[in-house]
């Protein structure tokens, strides 16, 4: 069954996360038959500040506009069974968990959990308060699903993007692509 996935990117700190990703989707696209991506001004701002270029824009993927409600996943009827929130920011949770639905990004996730289909929130803070670890327990029991962007090594990545990848790879299994790669116990 191919996927139709949302992919919304906030302006917190982890932008090659972002990339790592948007590289991924781009080969698996075959296994995706709609995708629509999203992202904050401060997503733009982070990515040039992090990343030094704007490649954001060389990928050949639909972009809205962070106030276009008329994108498709901004209602359950389009029919996204996905959206992921790469990095995702404090603030961004916050909203989420609230229900406050004041741009693209929020008002797709509440669409996709009021459908009641897959949200994937990588989030990108440390240390956490007490009131980022309530957020993330209020969108878990509401059908989300928190996916730090915390790496592993068990791969022994070489590189940062080998690192970010250790995360998205987890990201994809959690959105059930198929993916060579990296499994615990093969060499």
């Amino acid at each position: 069954m191919k996927r139709k996935i949302a992919i919304a990117i906030t302006g917190a700190s982890g932008s090659v996360y972002a990339k790592v990703l948007l590289d991924k989707i781009v080969s698996l696209n075959s296994q995706i038959s709609e995708i629509g991506i999203v992202m904050s001004d401060n997503a733009k701002d982070v990515w040039q500040h992090e990343l030094g270029n704007t490649d954001y824009e060389q990928y050949d993927l639909p972009f809205f506009d962070k106030h276009d409600f008329n994108a498709p996943f901004a209602s359950g009827s389009a029919g996204f069974d996905t959206l992921i929130v790469c990095p995702c920011s404090m603030g961004t949770l916050g909203r989420i968990a609230a229900g406050i639905s004041n741009d693209l990004i929020t008002r797709a996730a509440d669409v996709i959990m009021k459908e009641r289909r897959k949200l994937i929130l990588v989030a990108r803070e440390t240390p956490y308060n007490l009131i980022h670890i309530n957020n993330m327990k209020t969108v878990t029991e509401a059908g989300g699903i928190i996916c730090p962007a915390t790496p592993s090594f068990y791969s022994l990545p070489k590189t940062i993007e080998d690192v970010a990848a250790t995360v998205i790879n987890r990201v994809i299994d959690l959105v059930g692509l198929e993916d060579n790669s990296f499994r615990w116990g093969n060499s």
